[in-house]
């Protein structure tokens, strides 16, 4: 996968898995600073429509630098390229339904 943070290339390797009875999407990251990260997309029907939460659970290897690496690697990129991944998700899926309901 890939984005840009602030004009900064990220890429990153992980797998998913989708749990349809927990209507959840899981992601394990297998390469990249994040490596060993997991990540739960869960999602929830409102009267509003669906609330999508994602929640990121980071342990960083060198345990020194983690107070260091959590602020930068989840604070500046995860954080924010999450934001922009449920704003284009949201984006995208909004669209399609749109189409579906004309």
């Amino acid at each position: 996968m890939e984005a840009t943070r602030s004009a900064i290339p990220i890429s990153w390797t992980s797998k998913q898995f989708i749990d349809p009875k927990r209507v959840e999407i899981c992601f394990h990251h297998l390469k990249a600073l994040t490596k060993g990260m997991r990540v739960v997309w869960t999602f929830q029907e409102t009267p509003d429509g669906v609330r999508v939460e994602i929640m990121h659970d980071l342990q960083f290897r060198m345990k020194l630098l983690a107070p260091i690496a959590d602020t930068i690697i989840g604070d500046f990129f995860i954080h924010n390229i999450a934001n922009k991944t449920l704003r284009c998700m949201k984006a995208y899926v909004e669209a399609r339904a749109n189409k579906v309901a004309a």
